[in-house]
């Protein structure tokens, strides 16, 4: 698990490309602190889990799944990358809680500066925005932040400073596309409501409930 504050930017060194995966060297410094064989480090908000660790990088593989759901594709020697290590218990939960598991990318569409922040839309399948409501939680990147805006086509956040200047994310323009991961709250809620009513279909179309035994008797 991980929390969304961007710990570090590292550099892709090399992708060697399999025949639908990859195996990903990165050049990073204070995420390889403590690290080891096995541990895992969110790398542009995927959950990675490190294969080997050689001076100041470290190497992992992606497999197929990972390459069609998120970006990475798109990376290549050189390009810039969020990093995050897998948070402990003694952490602080600054931003808030991401697995690392990405459910599906969108689109940077604009990035509008007001003042001292930046404005960013990103457009988004309807598959991944009915989990979104404003004021709620995204990963984009990796990158905790609050979505200001969210409508049937797309979702806005706005980037301050520090954010900006310790993630990749103001680096990027519009066309790009960019992780994203929803808040696991509103996936558990909607997975429980369909058990939820899957179950009630069960009972009226023949399963013993209470009403039936009251009715027959039984109570």
């Amino acid at each position: 698990m991980f929390t969304g504050i961007i710990e570090e930017i590292g550099t892709v060194k090399q992708m060697i490309p399999g025949k639908e995966s990859y195996r990903l060297t990165v050049s990073a410094e204070k995420v390889l602190e403590g690290t080891k064989v096995g541990d895992s480090i969110a790398t542009n908000g995927i959950c990675l889990t490190v294969t080997s660790i050689r001076g100041n990088s470290f190497d992992a593989d992606v497999m197929a799944e990972t390459v069609r759901r998120t970006n990475l594709s798109s990376l290549h020697a050189g390009s810039r990358v969020n990093l995050e290590r897998a948070l402990t218990l003694s952490s602080r939960l600054g931003g808030h809680i991401v697995s690392g598991h990405i459910d599906g990318t969108g689109t940077i569409t604009s990035m509008v500066r007001e003042d001292n922040a930046v404005w960013i839309t990103v457009s988004a399948k309807s598959s991944l925005l009915k989990y979104m409501i404003e004021k709620g939680s995204i990963a984009i990147d990796g990158i905790s932040l609050t979505l200001a805006y969210v409508d049937d086509e797309c979702f806005k956040v706005s980037v301050i400073p520090h954010t900006g200047e310790e993630t990749i994310l103001l680096k990027k323009k519009p066309g790009d596309t960019v992780n994203l991961e929803c808040d696991l709250i509103g996936k558990y809620v909607e997975k429980l409501l369909r058990c939820q009513s899957e179950d009630e279909k069960d009972q009226t179309s023949g399963g013993i409930t209470e009403a039936f035994l009251i009715e027959n008797g039984f109570m």
